[in-house]
């Protein structure tokens, strides 16, 4: 068998390469004889082409994003020992993408973003002035991560993120995926992806578990990728296993977000963090990972309302997110070495 080494030079593509790894490390854990040298291989080939960032929300640090805040959300975040930072882009219209460009970069940060939907912009609305006005907020909010250095757009971007109080229609997802459809053109022409995450009954009523997304994603055009957070899979899903494996199965697996299930400290509710890291580390995933948590005391009074974010199970936004940091690259390390055994 020719060393991973000497063949990193044919090798194009992360998905590829993602399968490679599989299937090597699958190897190795058969053949007794060649294991340690392939799981080094492995490994190797892992971590220098393939590294996963590891990131925060923005809104763990501040709940606008004009200069003051771009400044303390980008330079916590950096402080905090994070790789990357996600920006919401509740206001897609006042953003300075320009001047957060030059903050990521004085900062050494990568980034991706994210927003959530309203009634008058929702994708699945019956009302075709609402879903142009959806369109058109989603082009903007591409355009500024494409002015950012960013390649993710992500978050309820497929309808409004809200308690709806009727199952969505056929005519409202089919509105939805035609107009996801077209922003997935939109979006590749600038180097950009889309990901949609996947929020529990409470935020969105199109789908609220991975198999839901990847069934919504067979009537969309386009690179489209399923975004999967820990504290709505808490809700939702059956396990934290099973979903992991369905989406990335279907190659479909884009983002992470990871919170817990009272939105504090990572490791304080109830979240199966064991099983969701070890899941992710079977699929060979490599996306972003960040960190998500919010109090009423950093975010604004509006989204508080919106996520029904009662109350403050903390204060210190930068202890919460140093700890989260070694939290996660800690329980990431944990389950690689699996691979040893």
């Amino acid at each position: 068998m020719e060393s991973i080494s000497n063949i990193g030079s044919i090798v194009p593509g992360r998905e590829t390469l993602r399968k490679l790894y599989l299937n090597v490390r699958n190897c190795a854990r058969s053949c007794y004889t060649c294991n340690n040298n392939l799981i080094t291989d492995a490994l190797e080939l892992r971590t220098e082409r393939d590294k996963m960032l590891i990131g925060a929300h923005g809104l763990v640090f501040t709940g606008t994003f004009d200069e003051a805040g771009l400044r303390r959300s980008i330079e916590g975040t950096g402080k905090a020992g994070f790789d990357l930072i996600e920006i919401p882009l509740m206001d897609a219209e006042g953003f300075d993408s320009a001047l957060a460009e030059r903050m990521l970069r004085d900062n050494g940060l990568a980034v991706t973003a994210s927003l959530g939907l309203t009634p008058s912009t929702d994708l699945t609305s019956d009302d075709p002035t609402a879903v142009a006005a959806g369109v058109s907020t989603l082009e903007r909010c591409i355009d500024h991560v494409a002015t950012m250095g960013g390649d993710v757009l992500c978050g309820v971007i497929y309808s409004a993120m809200g308690k709806y109080m009727a199952p969505a229609s056929e005519r409202g997802v089919a509105n939805s995926q035609a107009a996801i459809s077209e922003l997935a053109t939109y979006a590749a022409e600038r180097g950009i992806r889309l990901s949609l995450e996947v929020v529990n009954r409470y935020e969105s009523n199109v789908f609220n578990t991975g198999r839901g997304a990847l069934r919504y994603l067979d009537g969309v055009a386009g690179e489209v990728s399923v975004h999967l957070d820990s504290y709505h899979m808490n809700i939702e899903e059956s396990d934290f296993f099973q979903p992991v494996h369905d989406v990335a199965a279907a190659g479909k697996l884009g983002y992470v977000h990871i919170g817990d299930s009272h939105r504090g400290y990572l490791g304080t509710g109830t979240v199966d963090f064991a099983t969701f890291f070890r899941a992710l580390h079977d699929v060979a995933y490599d996306g972003p990972v960040v960190f998500e948590s919010f109090s009423s005391a950093v975010v604004s009074a509006e989204l508080s309302n919106t996520l029904g974010i009662w109350r403050n199970l903390w204060q210190d936004s930068d202890d919460l997110a140093a700890h989260a940091n070694r939290y996660i690259r800690d329980a990431l390390h944990a389950v690689g070495t699996i691979d040893l055994h």
